[in-house]
């Protein structure tokens, strides 16, 4: 524990250590004001007496994963170099060995969170963080030991958890903390879930030799995102081996005979049930609100929602005057750069210079092999949202290292673009690359271009890349329903 604590009156105590919060404490104390950050001690996988500076996105999310992903894809990469002259030689794969450089980095970067807030003059105490008042933040250490801390705001980032839904046999499930933890590759291994971590997990075992089956219940994995990238995702996963269940549902989860291995029983759509052995169980069915035990009865103008998330307003405060929260906690955009966005707006308004989030064409990506990365509309969005038509242009191609390789997968890239102003409403993309080549589009678009902005772009070549600068014919004009889009909105 840093000093700082009983008979100090701070501007601000942030409970939660990750993406937004460690934004939010930072940049409030780099501008003079006096700041203490709760976080819990530091454990790979969470629970309600571990987590650790940096959060889900350093230390079980988006940094470990994707170093797996990397990990994983050089199955694909060995298969695809014998397509340009490489001999077939001897290779092996130690889990052990990435899972503890892994977990070396995660740690490190653990490290580096903190000394940040510490250098930044904030103070930092280990322990369960628990509001007694609007005023009054109880912090309970690894010991026991109860610190009270006194504070004009609170901001409350504790983030989101990982869940498995109330079946039977929940009990033998893992999430995705389990799994970037794994000591031994599983021979079978079932995901539930159809979103953006079932789909990268599924490419992480898949690679690692693992026989993968994927239940989805709905019939294409990756609700709201565009439905042509939805099905070539869907198509790429089952080109690479993996087993995908659309349509189905998890039923319950048992011992199989042998005591061992682990029995699914699944339903579809139609009623029909079977069941899929496998040696690990996962459960990528989404993040709830990470709000237990944080003393918001306390501070009963605070409102949840439904499932547990921190409502509040367009500047992020609560019910409660000065009471706040941003990141997964408030269940609007889980993506780590929108937490470190809303840190930024909160640390603009302690300030006294109130600033909103700017939720306007935030792109993303998912890290499933190929990736796929969006930003802006879908096109199912701009039949709902725009007044009139709009032009979509698409293009599937083969990427030009496949023609050697022999890999069958193929690319895709998509824009949606208003008919009656030329402008660029969204920018879609499945294939190798294309959160690189998104992260610049999604600049193009939140400035506003228009197609012929595009189209008067030289591309670079060759490269993938550049075919969003090369469609010229329109695949189809779509008459939409929507009141329309204001010009400053995506």
């Amino acid at each position: 524990m840093s000093s700082g604590g009983e008979g100090t009156t701070y501007d601000l105590v942030v409970i939660g250590a990750g993406s937004g919060g460690t934004r939010a404490s930072r940049m409030t104390a780099k501008a003079g004001l006096k700041v203490a950050v709760v976080e819990l001690p530091y454990a790979l996988v969470s629970s309600e007496t571990e987590g650790g500076a940096g959060g889900t996105c350093v230390i079980r999310g988006c940094v470990p994963k994707k170093l797996l992903v990397y990990a994983s894809s050089f199955q694909a990469d060995f298969k695809d170099a014998f397509g340009f002259g490489w001999q077939e030689g001897e290779r092996s794969f130690d889990l052990k060995k990435v899972m503890e450089k892994k977990s070396n980095e995660v740690g490190r970067l653990n490290g580096i969170y903190g000394r940040l807030m510490k250098n930044s003059g904030c103070d930092y105490h280990e322990g369960r963080g628990r509001i007694l008042s609007p005023t009054t933040v109880e912090v309970t250490a690894p010991d026991g030991t109860k610190t009270s801390l006194e504070t004009k705001n609170i901001l409350v980032a504790t983030g989101g958890r990982a869940f498995v839904p109330d079946l039977p046999g929940k009990e033998l499930c893992d999430t995705s903390d389990e799994a970037l933890v794994y000591d031994e590759i599983p021979k079978r291994m079932v995901i539930v879930g159809g979103g953006y971590i079932a789909v990268e997990f599924a490419g992480i075992y898949s690679g690692f030799g693992a026989e993968v089956h994927v239940v989805c219940r709905k019939p294409l994995p990756l609700r709201g995102f565009d439905d042509e990238c939805r099905q070539l995702v869907l198509d790429n996963l089952v080109k690479r081996g993996i087993h995908v269940h659309v349509n189905t549902s998890p039923v319950s989860v048992s011992k199989s005979e042998n005591g061992t291995s682990l029995s699914v029983r699944v339903r579809t759509a139609e009623g029909e049930e079977t069941s899929i052995e496998c040696d690990k169980c996962m459960f990528a069915t989404g993040r709830r609100p990470n709000v237990q035990n944080l003393g918001l009865e306390n501070v009963p103008l605070v409102k949840q929602g439904d499932n547990g998330k921190i409502l509040v307003d367009d500047f992020l405060e609560t019910g409660q005057k000065g009471v706040w929260a941003c990141g997964d906690v408030i269940d609007r955009i889980q993506l780590t750069p929108v937490a470190l966005m809303e840190g930024m707006a909160l640390k603009e308004t302690y300030q006294g210079n109130p600033t909103k989030p700017d939720y306007e064409c935030v792109a993303s990506a998912v890290f499933c092999q190929p990736p796929l990365a969006t930003v802006g509309m879908t096109e199912e969005e701009a039949k709902e949202k725009v007044a009139g038509e709009i032009d979509v242009y698409v293009e599937g191609f083969r990427p030009m290292k496949n023609t050697l390789s022999g890999r069958d997968e193929r690319s895709l890239m998509k824009m949606i673009v208003e008919t009656a102003t030329g402008r660029v409403l969204g920018a879609h993309m499945v294939g190798p690359d294309s959160p690189e080549i998104m992260q610049g589009i999604a600049v193009a678009i939140k400035a506003g271009a228009t197609k012929s902005v595009f189209d008067s772009t030289i591309g670079i070549h060759p490269s993938s890349a550049e075919e969003f600068v090369t469609m010229r014919t329109m695949t189809r004009r779509v008459q939409c329903k929507g009141e329309g889009v204001a010009q400053s909105k995506i």
